[in-house]
């Protein structure tokens, strides 16, 4: 039975039936609203000097309004599962959106830096719903066989967010007030949450146990703490501070590994890594989103402090993998059908990771056309491999583990980008230490480049964990058996 067929059999007897809309439209409005929370984070960034200016603070100080919606995530990411199939995916995306919304506004109209922690606390709620609730919808509004050419779809928010982000907060700076970094999100936001309306059939699961509210807590303490301290760790004199966090953060999730083997529905179900394409997924996907995570960070800093160019040449250039991560999603599900999932994953991981360590020989003397088309296709194979992994890891999922699925698979992928942040900071303060100097230099972000490149290409061991049969029926691969000797 298809996805679609099952989604139709759970709604009421009786009731009138709509035509589902193509899969492309399902996708695209889901991936408008990600674009929308990622290219929020990442503007947010560029203003805050000016920002600090307006309130009357240093700019360090403004680290907090980054600090709060991390915290918010950490604590509303694993909650969305179970609130999604209390209330309903439509529902609780719809309300993410609107939340996201008022979240904005609030921040725009912020007259304090106090008063502006509040708003990126309740955008950040909003934000931390729409993630992977709006995963969980594409999971269960698109028909197996679509999966993937949905999932590429979903994908390009993810990747171009980061990259778009830098160049448009400081047109925004520039030429207008910081205000209309939150201001933009209100038309967007509204028109999603009509699309959802028009487009989104809802679907409540099943209610498994209460509501693990401890559960809620520990995962809440472990990984915002992780998360602040992963962020702490790419600062200057914040070492100690970062390695207390971290602790903390470490001490709560063992404390919360405890408690979920008690509960009837932890919040965050560890039972699903017994599960193998998922399992495989999740940690080859982490260990590919170190190098994910901190390649936004480390190539405009290249480009500016290395290159000398300006943070708008800067942002010109590095748009190239944004280029090619939109290219992907037209070829990603012929490759997969031609090669499955298992041989993709390992030859291509291999090429997208070697892709990004070939940014460690970047020098000014490169003709930038020529440092364009690298970056590009470094963008396509590693759009590709995320694609791959955002998909196959869904493969052995049952549909009533789906909502605790992608609440789980969210989290871990939220904490692996900010971890790739923490280890390219940390690579490139570690290069200036050991070569004396307080400026970092071309050789210092190749080495960083190095580094996280060698933590990414040991994935290859994990893939190629995957069977051979891997979401073979997603991707319409045909599995060669060897035939049996008389």
């Amino acid at each position: 039975m298809s996805d679609q067929t099952c989604h139709v059999a759970a709604t009421s007897k009786g009731a009138l039936q709509r035509p589902a809309p193509n899969f492309r439209i399902i996708a695209m409005i889901i991936a408008s609203a990600m674009f929308m929370e990622q290219l929020d984070a990442t503007v947010l960034a560029t203003a805050l000097p000016t920002m600090a200016r307006d309130f009357g603070v240093s700019a360090p100080a403004m680290s907090i309004a980054l600090t709060s919606y991390l915290l918010s995530l950490a604590i509303f990411i694993p909650a969305s599962g179970r609130v999604a199939d209390r209330f309903g995916s439509r529902t609780v995306f719809r309300t993410a959106i609107g939340v996201f919304i008022l979240g904005s506004v609030l921040c725009a109209f912020a007259p304090n830096l106090t008063f502006l922690v509040f708003a990126r606390l309740v955008q950040g709620l909003g934000g931390a719903m729409m993630m992977p609730v709006g995963r969980l919808v594409l999971m269960r509004s698109v028909e197996r066989k679509n999966l993937v050419s949905a999932m590429s779809w979903l994908l390009v928010p993810a990747l171009i967010g980061p990259i778009l982000g830098p160049p448009v907060g400081g047109l925004i700076v520039t030429y207008l007030d910081w205000r209309w970094i939150f201001y933009i999100n209100v038309p967007i936001g509204i028109l999603g949450f009509i699309l959802v309306s028009l487009f989104i059939e809802d679907f409540k699961g099943e209610a498994r146990g209460p509501f693990d509210w401890t559960g809620l807590f520990l995962s809440g303490i472990s990984l915002g703490s992780l998360l602040f301290g992963f962020e702490m760790a790419s600062r200057s004199g914040e070492a100690g501070l970062a390695a207390s966090l971290v602790a903390v953060g470490a001490m709560a999730g063992i404390a919360y590994l405890r408690h979920a083997r008690r509960h009837p529905s932890p919040i965050l179900d560890f039972s699903l890594m017994r599960i193998p394409s998922f399992s495989a997924s999740v940690v080859a996907g982490s260990l590919t989103r170190i190098t994910q995570g901190a390649q936004p960070f480390l190539l405009p800093l290249m480009l500016q402090l290395g290159f000398n160019l300006s943070a708008a040449s800067a942002g010109a250039i590095v748009i190239a993998t944004a280029l090619g991560s939109m290219t992907m999603k037209a070829v990603a599900p012929k490759i997969l059908r031609q090669f499955g999932f298992r041989n993709s994953l390992i030859v291509n991981g291999i090429i997208s990771t070697f892709g990004y360590a070939l940014c460690a020989a970047f020098r000014p003397d490169w003709p930038l056309p020529l440092i364009f088309v690298l970056l590009y296709f470094c963008g396509f194979f590693m759009s590709f491999q995320f694609t791959a992994y955002n998909t196959v890891a869904y493969d052995e999922i049952g549909r009533d583990q789906m909502s605790s699925a992608t609440s789980f698979y969210t989290t871990f992928q939220q904490l692996m980008l900010s971890l790739g942040i923490c280890v390219g900071a940390l690579a490139l303060h570690g290069s200036m230490l050991a070569r004396d100097h307080d400026v970092p230099e071309l050789g210092d972000f190749s080495v960083a480049f190095i580094i996280v490149t060698a933590i990414s290409i040991t994935a290859t061991v994990w893939n190629m964990r995957f069977s051979n049969s891997a979401g073979a029926d997603i991707s319409g691969h045909q599995v060669k058996t060897t035939p049996r000797k008389a």
